[in-house]
């Protein structure tokens, strides 16, 4: 929004394109949207994917039709389409053509990444823009101006209170504040708690926060970094997550990360899931601290995992090669005539491995 920035250009010269907005809730997505449509005296249309289908869209471009749209003396129309990543493939392909010719400009807006969640005709239609989680600063800012709205007084602390609250929301913000006056008529420490009984974290399982959240817990235990791990934990479980989740993945860890450096990696592990099965939210929190503490502080050693993926890249490279004669189970006369399990010593037979590949090495260290 910056000087000689898209957005500035674009209101500057009235010529609005298609784009993609992502970012968090309450991060300004609908509110630019809605400007940039006056700023260029644009009908706006405000959809949501989450209820609306194609024929709401059809209605849409058969009334921008109806008034010209795509003709530069007639006001052309705005589709902002809230939270994007909810329409079908069949559905957004049905905007491709209208988006193509311009008669109508869409402004998507998504929390999930758009490379995943927007197919990649419409994408490459419009341009995205990343909306930042707003600073504490910013959000202090918009609850100040929220309270002079409201004409109520309120200490600092307590509207650092609301914005830690809101957690990077802004629209949770306005909405906590504008309850707490219209049910206490003040805004303090006290009204903001019994208006917000608990915080609440943005958290989407099937979206990217989930998948950022469980990758940098993981990549904290790799780390050995058991403070950060015990943090994205703790993020996991107040967002609720399901323990067993967590307490997979740590299993899947133990192996692929600590593997034979500390092999007890593994039983403790195990431990956790089973104590979280047992014993479920919120006591089990207190079992996965302690394995995640334990697999973060152990030492790491990734052979088991790296000789697994070595040779399944043989596999998959070579088919199933032969299994040596030697190594062949001989019940029969005839399968001892052709050489079945001939050679066989228990203890001292050299490599195992089919005659193509009998030098390679897949454990290493």
């Amino acid at each position: 929004m910056g000087p000689n920035k898209p957005l500035r250009i674009a209101l500057a010269k009235h010529q609005l394109f298609s784009m993609i907005f992502w970012g968090g809730p309450g991060t300004g997505k609908t509110t630019i949207a809605r400007i940039l449509a006056e700023q260029v005296g644009a009908d706006f249309v405000e959809l949501s994917a989450v209820s609306a289908g194609k024929a709401d869209v059809k209605k849409v471009v058969e009334e921008a039709q109806a008034r010209g749209a795509g003709n530069a003396q007639q006001a052309h129309t705005v589709l902002f389409l809230d939270e994007i990543h909810r329409f079908t493939k069949a559905q957004q392909d049905f905007l491709l053509p209208y988006v193509e010719t311009g008669l109508i400009t869409l402004i998507g807006a998504t929390t999930e990444n758009p490379s995943f969640s927007v197919i990649a005709p419409l994408l490459s239609r419009c341009r995205v823009f990343v909306f930042q989680d707003l600073t504490s600063e910013q959000m202090l800012t918009i609850a100040q101006n929220a309270i002079a709205e409201l004409k109520v007084k309120a200490k600092e602390e307590d509207l650092n209170a609301a914005v830690s609250m809101a957690n990077g929301d802004a629209r949770q913000l306005i909405s906590l504040l504008d309850q707490c006056v219209a049910l206490y008529g003040a805004v303090n420490e006290e009204t903001l708690k019994n208006t917000s009984q608990s915080k609440h974290l943005r958290y989407d399982k099937h979206a990217e926060e989930h998948y950022n959240t469980i990758s940098a817990f993981i990549k904290s235990m790799r780390a050995s970094d058991a403070d950060a791990a015990v943090y994205y934990l703790a993020r996991m479980i107040e967002s609720g997550e399901d323990p067993l989740f967590i307490a997979r993945r740590m299993v899947i860890f133990a192996s692929e990360d600590v593997g034979l450096a500390q092999p007890t990696a593994l039983v403790v592990a195990n431990a956790v899931f089973q104590a979280c099965q047992q014993i479920g939210l919120p006591e089990c929190a207190i079992n996965l601290s302690h394995g995640v503490i334990y697999l973060a502080q152990a030492k790491k050693m990734r052979t088991a995992y790296d000789a697994l993926r070595s040779a399944q890249e043989d596999v998959r490279a070579l088919g199933n090669l032969p299994v040596p004669l030697k190594l062949r189970n001989a019940p029969t006369k005839h399968m001892q005539a052709w050489g079945y399990g001939k050679g066989y010593d228990m203890y001292d037979m050299g490599s195992c491995l089919p005659d193509e590949i009998a030098e390679k090495k897949y454990v290493k260290g």
